[in-house]
């Protein structure tokens, strides 16, 4: 019987064995998907921060085609994101980005659920690490936007959104609570958008050649109370790409951010500083009414698996202070990718991002891990 069961467990760890090294083999594999399946990649995430401790949990990628026969079908993708911390700080996020059949239409989703301590700086382009305030942030946000092919590479689009905030200031006596700006502690906006995108890129997911531009405007009536914000958020987003050679890219993103209203409050401020631009800076760190970013990026393809890139950028925020050019802050940076599904350019990537130095301050800088390309 003893015999039996350790030939039974030897078999186990066998076709175990045989499979790890299947799927070893296929995540490494350079051999080109034909037949434009759809894939799927679990993705464990840890992670630690002082304000919100150990940060453990699961991210998931969905990549697939509308239509596989056609082979002009942009590709789609539905990613998830579920993190959950020592300190009780939580993130559900979903992303949904749909091409339908023959690219006439454009679908794209968000939702995100998250409780989530951050350090708060203040308001402008000239914060001090000094003045960190401890807050915890409690974030509700649906947004839903369909888009409709009218002429060749040019769409009009529709979108709905409703945000809800409440922050908890931890700290008494800090700059959150002393000023009165900041003291819309809770509230929330449904506003209504239109938008106007070009879009010739070669990939949505990793493009090496092609022009976007995407211009969104959304407005936020008077529905709930009186001291909610009441405007606009306008938004442009350009981009273009140069394939250089097989291996080599080069792309460059502009980026303009503007709120417009009554009662806006913190959460709705434009922030510098993400895993998408100007990374190196902390988020949030630079908030104001209007953003300006640009950023260039070199990318090299080293094989259908793998690949690298150099970045670098600049960005400013304006609105307590007045726009200036000499207020323009620089990032660089470069990072690794793998691509788990290279037929439709889905990649995993590593980023290290670096910031300005203040005077008595350490220089600024990050490290992410993200699902698919910055832009």
């Amino acid at each position: 019987m003893k015999k039996l069961c350790a030939l039974v467990f030897l078999i186990l760890i066998s076709l175990s064995g045989a499979a790890q090294m299947k799927l070893i083999k296929k995540l490494l594999s350079n051999e080109k998907d034909t037949l434009r399946k759809a894939s799927f990649l679990p993705i464990p995430s840890f992670g630690y921060a002082q304000e919100t401790g150990l940060q453990f949990g699961v991210g998931a990628i969905l990549g697939f085609y509308a239509d596989r026969l056609d082979t002009t079908n942009r590709p789609s993708s539905v990613t998830l994101n579920l993190n959950y911390s020592t300190k009780k700080a939580y993130n559900l996020s979903s992303f949904i980005d749909v091409w339908g059949k023959g690219n006439k239409l454009h679908y794209q989703g968000e939702f995100r659920f998250k409780k989530l301590p951050f350090n708060f700086y203040g308001i402008g382009n000239n914060t001090h690490e000094k003045d960190e305030d401890k807050l915890v942030q409690q974030q509700f946000k649906v947004l839903l936007q369909t888009e409709k092919q009218l002429l060749p590479n040019a769409y009009t689009g529709f979108s709905l959104g409703f945000e809800n905030y409440k922050y908890t200031d931890l700290v008494a006596d800090g700059i959150f609570s002393k000023n009165q700006y900041y003291n819309n502690n809770t509230g929330s906006v449904l506003y209504l958008g239109i938008s106007q995108s070009y879009d010739s890129r070669n990939n949505n997911n990793y493009t090496t050649k092609g022009f976007f531009i995407r211009g969104t405007y959304q407005y936020a009536p008077s529905i709930f109370k009186s001291s909610d914000f009441t405007g606009s958020q306008f938004k442009i987003d350009t981009r273009n790409f140069w394939k250089l050679n097989a291996q080599f890219a080069f792309g460059v993103q502009g980026l303009y951010n503007s709120v417009i209203g009554k009662n806006t409050p913190v959460y709705l401020l434009p922030q510098m500083g993400n895993d998408e631009m100007m990374r190196g800076y902390y988020g949030g760190r630079y908030r104001d009414k209007h953003l300006l970013a640009f950023q260039a990026e070199l990318r090299y393809r080293l094989s259908s698996r793998f690949g690298a890139t150099a970045f670098g950028g600049t960005g400013t925020v304006w609105g307590v202070d007045d726009f200036s050019a000499k207020t323009f802050k620089p990032n660089y940076g470069a990072g690794l990718r793998y691509f788990f599904d290279p037929e439709k350019g889905i990649s995993v990537r590593l980023d290290y991002g670096i910031g300005e130095k203040k005077v008595n301050e350490k220089r600024q800088s990050g490290f992410y891990i993200s699902i698919a390309e910055a832009f």
